[in-house]
C-alpha cells in the first residue's frame, strides 16, 4: 500500500492507492485556516499543517485495518511558493506567507532591477512575480529585520511536513523551481541571484530528486498514527508536477489541462526551456532528467463561476428548485449556440491576467454584441474565451526556439466533466483531448512517487504505465478547428488594442477608491 499526502492551501489530503491495482484504498482530508491579517497578506500556520497531517494518516490507517501494516511508501505534495521559516532550532519563527500574497510588489521590482529580464532568463527562467518564494525573503529582511535575522532555513510547505515525518529537512528540484532562487538548468542555488540580493546561500536545504528519499517515518509519530516505522518517505512534488505524474504526463508528447479555479498548461520538456519574455513558467518535473513548461491564467474556472454568480441567476435558481448543478444548464445553454458564439468574444481576465500578459491591470470584457447576441451566445463566448486564454499558453511553448512536443492533453479539474468542453478544447487546441481514471490529483501523484522511492516501481515511468489509465479521448473536428483559430487571432488581438484603456480604467478605479476612503 502507499499514501500520498498532498499539503494544500485549503487543506490537507492523504490517500492510500493500491500499488498493484491502482485502486484508492482510503481518503481523509483535514482543512485549515487561511489567515490575511492586511489587504492582499496570505498566511498560514505551519502547526496546522503538521495537527492536519497526523489526523489524515490516522484517519487513513484506521481506515486500511490490517492492511496498514502493509503501507510500504508515503509520498508528499504540496503548494508551491510558500515560506516555511526555520531558526536555528528548525522551528518557525512566523507564519508561512503563501503563494497566494500579493505584498511583494516591490521586492520583486527590486529583483528585476538588480538581474534584469535576461539574467532571470538565464539563471533561473522565471520572471519575478509576487508568489516565489524569493521576494518573500526580500520583503522580510526589509520589513521584519528583527524576524530575518532568525531565518536558518527556507523549505516550502510539504518539506515542512516531511521533517516532522522523517526528522530530516531537505527539498526537491520541482519546488525549488519555484523559489526563484535556483538554477532548474543547472538544479543548484543560483549564487548569481543570491549575491545580487545579498542572501546567504545558506538558508536553502541540500536538493534532491523527486523519487529520492527524504527519509523513514519516525517511530513515536508511526505509533501515534498507527502505521509502521520506519516507511521510506520520498521527498516528492510541487503539487502541478505531482499532479501531472497523477495523470501519467510524465514524457513529452502528452501535456496537462488544468481548468480549476485558475488554468494550467503543463508540457514535458527532455531538456530546460526558457520564453526569454519569461511570459511562461520552466521548472524541473517530478520525473529525473525532465523538465517542464507551464502556462498559468487566472481566472479559467474562476471566470464561469463569476458568469454563474452574476449573469445566470434563473440557472441558479432552477438548480436550487431541482437539485442540478447550474453549471450544467449554463454548458447545456451554451451548446446551443453556433461555433464563435456569433461573433461575441469575452476577455476572461477578471483577475488580470498571467500568462501570457502578466498583467494586473488587465480587464475582462464582452465584446461583439449586436441585436442578435442571445443568451446561448454569452455562455459559449465565456467557455470558448476561457478556452483560448488556455490556448494562449499552447501559442507560447509552440514558438520556442525548441517548442515541446504536444499530441495530446490530458484534462483535470471542473472542466473534464464536460464533455461538450472537452471536445470544444480539442477543437481550439487542434489536440487529442484526454481523461484518465485517476482523479486524486497531486496526492495520487505523491503516491506514485512514494512508490518509485520504496522500489515498488523501477521509475515514474513504469509507475505511470501501471497506475494510470486513460478512460476517454476526443479529436478534434478540423473544420471546427480552422474556424476558432480564425477567432481566437481576434481574441488575441483584442487585448492589445484594449491594454492601454485597462490601465486607464485600473487607475481611475484607484482613484476612485481614494476618494472614497
Amino acid at each position: 500500500m502507499l499514501v500520498g499526502l498532498d499539503v494544500g492551501t485549503s487543506g490537507l489530503k492523504a490517500i492510500a492507492v493500491d500499488p498493484e491495482s491502482g485502486e484508492v484504498r482510503a481518503t481523509a482530508t483535514h482543512e485549515y485556516p487561511l489567515h490575511t491579517p492586511r489587504p492582499g497578506w496570505a498566511e498560514q500556520d505551519g502547526a496546522d499543517f503538521l495537527s492536519a497531517t497526523e489526523k489524515a494518516l490516522a484517519e487513513i490507517a484506521s481506515a486500511l485495518g490490517e492492511d496498514a501494516k502493509r503501507v510500504i511508501g508515503i509520498g508528499l505534495s504540496g503548494q508551491m511558493h510558500s515560506a516555511m521559516l526555520l531558526d536555528e532550532k528548525r522551528q518557525l519563527v512566523r507564519r508561512a506567507i503563501l503563494w497566494c500574497d500579493t505584498r511583494t510588489t516591490d521586492a520583486c521590482r527590486t529583483i528585476t532591477d538588480r538581474l534584469g529580464t535576461a539574467g532571470l532568463a538565464e539563471t533561473v527562467g522565471n520572471a519575478a512575480l509576487e508568489g516565489f518564494t524569493l521576494p518573500k525573503l526580500v520583503w522580510l529582511k526589509r520589513h521584519e529585520p528583527e524576524v530575518y535575522a532568525r531565518v536558518c532555513s527556507v523549505v516550502m510547505p510539504k518539506d515542512y511536513v516531511a521533517l516532522a515525518l522523517t526528522g530530516e529537512l531537505g527539498t526537491e528540484v520541482s519546488d525549488a523551481s519555484g523559489t526563484l532562487a535556483f538554477e532548474p538548468g543547472n538544479k543548484r542555488w543560483s549564487p548569481t541571484v543570491l549575491d545580487a540580493l545579498e542572501i546567504s546561500r545558506s538558508l536553502f536545504p541540500d536538493v534532491g530528486e523527486s523519487t529520492s528519499l527524504a527519509g523513514a517515518l519516525r517511530p513515536a509519530l508511526a505509533e501515534r498514527v498507527g502505521l509502521p516505522a520506519g516507511i521510506p518517505v520520498a521527498r516528492g512534488a510541487a503539487d502541478n508536477a505531482a499532479g501531472a505524474v497523477g495523470l501519467g504526463v510524465v514524457r513529452p508528447g502528452i501535456g496537462m489541462a488544468s481548468v480549476g479555479t485558475s488554468g494550467v498548461i503543463f508540457a514535458p520538456t527532455p531538456r530546460f526551456e526558457v520564453d526569454r519574455q519569461l511570459r511562461l513558467h520552466s521548472f524541473c518535473h517530478a520525473v529525473p532528467g525532465r523538465y517542464y513548461v507551464m502556462g498559468v491564467m487566472l481566472a479559467a474556472g474562476g471566470a464561469l463561476r463569476w458568469y454563474r454568480d452574476v449573469l445566470c441567476a434563473e440557472a441558479m435558481t432552477e438548480a436550487k428548485r431541482t437539485g442540478g448543478d447550474p453549471y450544467e444548464r449554463i454548458v447545456a445553454d451554451a451548446e446551443r449556440a453556433a461555433v464563435g458564439a456569433g461573433g461575441l468574444i469575452f476577455l476572461p481576465y477578471i483577475m488580470g491576467e498571467r500568462t501570457p500578459h502578466n498583467d494586473a491591470n488587465a480587464r475582462a470584457s464582452f465584446v461583439g454584441m449586436t441585436a442578435r447576441t442571445t443568451k446561448s451566445d454569452f455562455s459559449r463566448s465565456v467557455i470558448e474565451g476561457i478556452t483560448f486564454g488556455l490556448a494562449d499558453s499552447i501559442e507560447l511553448m509552440r514558438s520556442l526556439d525548441n517548442p515541446p512536443e504536444l499530441r495530446e492533453l490530458r484534462v483535470t479539474g471542473g472542466g473534464a466533466k464536460s464533455p461538450f468542453w472537452r471536445q470544444l478544447m480539442a477543437d481550439v487546441f487542434g489536440l487529442t483531448i484526454s481523461t484518465t481514471s485517476s482523479t486524486e490529483g497531486p496526492a495520487f501523484g505523491a503516491a506514485m512517487l512514494g512508490g518509485v522511492a520504496a522500489g515498488v516501481f523501477d521509475d515514474v515511468d513504469q509507475a505511470a504505465d501501471s497506475l494510470v489509465e486513460v478512460i476517454d479521448r476526443v479529436e478534434p473536428d478540423q473544420e471546427r478547428h480552422e474556424r476558432y483559430a480564425e477567432v481566437h487571432v481576434i481574441y488575441r488581438r483584442l487585448y492589445d488594442d484594449l491594454s492601454a484603456r485597462f490601465s486607464d480604467l485600473a487607475a481611475s478605479s484607484e482613484a476612485e477608491s481614494g476618494l472614497s476612503e
